[in-house]
Order: C-alpha cells, then structure tokens, then sequence
C-alpha cells in the first residue's frame, strides 16, 4: 500500500472531530478539535483565515487588528479586540453544538478548508510565496502536518 500523502492524513485527522473552540496565541489563529479517539488535535494558522456561516464571515483574522469599543490602545495585549469577542461568541457556539467535522479539502496553493454543521467552514489561505510556514494541523504530542511541505 502506498504511503498516505499529508493531505490524505490530514483529511483523516480531523474528520469527524469535534470542533471545540477557537481563539488566538499573540497574532496567530488556534482552532482546537477533539478527535475521534479523545486526542486534542489542533490547527495553527499562521496566515490569513475566516470563519463564515452560509457564506457570511463570522470571525476573521484581520479582526484581530481592531479593537473592542472602549477597548483602549492595549486591546490586542489584553484580548479585547474585534476577534477576541467573535471567537467567545462563537465558542459558546461551539460549546452548545459540539459539532462534528464533515468536510475537510487542502488545495493545491495550501487552502485548508474544514467544514461542520451548520453551514460552518474554517477557510485558511496562504498568502505567501515565500518558505513561510502558513498553517500546521497536529495531535497535540504527536505528528504535525505543515504547510508548505518542505519547511525545516
């Protein structure tokens, strides 16, 4: 049998898992899953990234520039911008749903795109042509899927 490709891996990852939350370290997108043996996979996505629900955009990374109303000029410091307060929202969401992963493509250029019900999909898109790692999809301890491919 041939060797699984990083896409075809990452497919099998995360389908069927349960998405858990989403969120952010300093100015990078976190989205976390429970996967189907009770692992904690996650995603890193280091590019630029939205959540849409039927086509609309929910959360995006660019929100992670503004800041709350009345947030003051330490929002992004103090978690109080535009992205922090989707991302609760949407985590308590999440949290209600406990939804499970139905759809899972990585494009020929990088796009990672997961989808759960209802009518939700994470889309992350690199935007570099450079050697930039973009996203990494991993089991918490374990293997890590890194987009591009031939980063060191």
């Amino acid at each position: 049998m041939a060797a699984e490709t990083q896409n075809e891996a990452i497919i099998r990852l995360l389908t069927n898992g349960v998405v858990r939350s989403v969120g952010r370290a300093a100015d990078m997108g976190v989205v976390e899953f429970d996967g189907r043996d009770g692992e904690t996979l996650m995603a890193h996505l280091q590019c630029p990234f939205r959540v849409t629900q039927e086509g609309k955009i929910v959360l995006g990374s660019r929100d992670m520039r503004h800041a709350q109303k009345g947030a003051g000029a330490n929002a992004f410091d103090e978690f109080r911008t535009v992205f922090d307060a989707r991302a609760a929202m949407l985590n308590g969401i999440l949290e209600q749903l406990r939804p499970s992963v139905d759809g899972v493509s990585v494009g020929k250029a990088g796009e990672l795109t997961v989808s759960w019900a209802p009518a939700f999909q994470l889309t992350a898109f690199p935007d570099c042509s450079g050697q930039v790692e973009a996203w990494r999809v991993f089991v918490r301890g374990g293997v890590h899927h890194v987009f591009p491919l031939d980063i060191d």
